[in-house]
């Protein structure tokens, strides 16, 4: 099968450009101001945007929390992305405590077959790694699992001590692995939530109250100094308050290895949402929380000027009508996250390139080329050039979508910017050279993603 892609503007993180764009199979063969031989089917792009497919690192799919699972499996999931734009994702196998990795791992694979609609890869999430079992992050990066997520918030569930973050972090510096870092100060956290309980407050903006931005700064700067001990890079995820932009910044500018990501929610909504009325505020109930409206601009500039590096989406979707209504009474009991792998693309676009934010290549290197780098999938993915993976997308800049719970693909009751009126969509999505999206239609196939690989650093 070739596809020819002919009079679009070609989008790189370096360069924006018209060229023609030749795809033969699953790969990109040539890219080129003019390509005059015949295809299979020639697409005419004039007036639009050739971009390389997005890529979410930060998802959370089929995902057990407690007697519930995120609402979104890997074929409801992975479809919604590509509507989105994004033709591949990296998400989060997790550990059960006390059990090996290599079991969470293969227990993700079986979630994934059969049903990925674009490529997937997995992150691991490290509950306990006691002395004797470091040897299986060395396996699990030989298997193509090169990052590892460490938690400094959750205590009793998900969080670290110090002395086992150092020593993942210690191996990951011999064994090429990256670690993920969720930067937020449990324990004073745990202090802040028991005190709002006692005083009676249990509505969802306590969820904020009790997780102000300094305690999510402080472990961000407690994070970059103890992977810079152990001679390794880090990268901070879900990047919420301007301080915490901060801490990365200064650190950045010393030299230190530290990467940030940022989500779409922290870039256009704020802590207000907390204040709709009944239980609507728990909606956005996530970790970090919503911030106050001021920290906007000190997000746009991280990721203008590169102090941020990532925008991805940390997906997270439970349902409201049966899942978030578990902490009625009780916010700490409202499973946090929040649905977002459908709506990045064009969010970021219509906030981000319209509004003169970022530009058109910054805008893809933060959504595709960046993720790609960073994660062990670049040139294959994340690029638009010859012998890439044909994970294309044609991008209209004036195709308008009001988001709304009753039209989105994704696999929940509501949407967090219902009513949102963006510009810039896909009009075409391939994933390998083949069509997954067209003309707002889905025609890809369940079972098509394939497992990513991903190389170490």
């Amino acid at each position: 099968m070739r596809t020819l892609i002919r009079h679009g503007t070609v989008v790189t993180a370096t360069t924006a450009a018209p060229r023609d764009v030749l795809i033969e199979g699953d790969t990109i063969a040539r890219v080129e101001p003019e390509i005059g031989e015949s295809a299979d089917r020639v697409v005419d792009a004039r007036g639009k945007y050739v971009i390389p497919g997005g890529i979410d690192v930060h998802t959370h799919l089929d995902m057990p929390l407690g007697d519930i699972t995120t609402s979104d499996d890997f074929e409801s999931g992975t479809i919604a992305a590509a509507f989105g734009g994004t033709t591949s994702i990296v998400d989060f196998a997790v550990q059960e405590r006390g059990r090996p990795l290599a079991e969470a791992f293969e227990t993700w694979m079986r979630k994934a077959a059969g049903k990925a609609v674009l490529d997937y890869g997995f992150h691991m999430i490290v509950c306990d790694l006691p002395p004797e079992r470091e040897s299986e992050l060395d396996a699990l990066v030989a298997e193509g699992i090169t990052s590892f997520k460490l938690f400094m918030a959750y205590p009793g569930r998900l969080m670290l001590d110090d002395a086992t973050i150092a020593r993942v972090l210690k191996r990951t510096a011999a064994n090429g692995g990256r670690v993920l870092m969720h930067a937020e100060d449990g324990a004073a956290i745990e202090a802040l939530v028991r005190r709002a309980l006692a005083e009676g407050h249990t509505a969802p903006k306590y969820h904020a109250l009790t997780r102000p931005p300094a305690t999510e700064a402080d472990a961000t700067r407690r994070a970059i100094a103890m992977a810079g001990q152990a001679g390794v890079p880090i990268y901070i995820v879900h990047v919420s308050a301007a301080e915490t932009v901060d801490e990365i910044a200064a650190a950045r500018a010393r030299g230190s290895a530290v990467w940030g990501e940022t989500c779409p929610q922290y870039l256009v909504l704020s802590d207000e949402c907390y204040e709709a009325p009944g239980f609507e505020g728990a909606k956005y109930v996530m970790s970090p929380p919503l911030r106050p409206r001021a920290a906007h601009e000190r997000l746009w500039r991280g990721l203008a000027h590169n102090d941020l590096q990532v925008v991805a989406t940390d997906h997270c979707p439970f349902r409201m009508k049966d899942q978030k209504t578990l902490g009625r009474d009780d916010f700490t009991k409202i499973p946090g996250g929040a649905p977002g792998i459908e709506t990045r693309m064009s969010l970021l676009y219509d906030s981000g390139v319209r509004s003169e934010r970022l530009s058109l290549s910054r805008w893809v290197e933060v959504t595709a080329t960046n993720p790609a780098r960073l994660f062990g999938l670049y040139p294959r993915k994340g690029a638009i050039a010859p012998g890439s993976d044909a994970d294309v997308v044609v991008w209209n800049p004036q195709r308008e979508i009001t988001w709304s719970a009753s039209t989105h693909h994704m696999r929940v009751d509501y949407n967090p910017y219902e009513g949102r009126l963006v510009k810039g969509a896909p009009d075409l999505v391939l994933s390998r050279g083949r069509a997954v999206i067209d003309g707002g239609k889905f025609v890809g196939r369940a079972g098509a993603g394939q497992f990513l690989k991903r190389a170490p650093r």
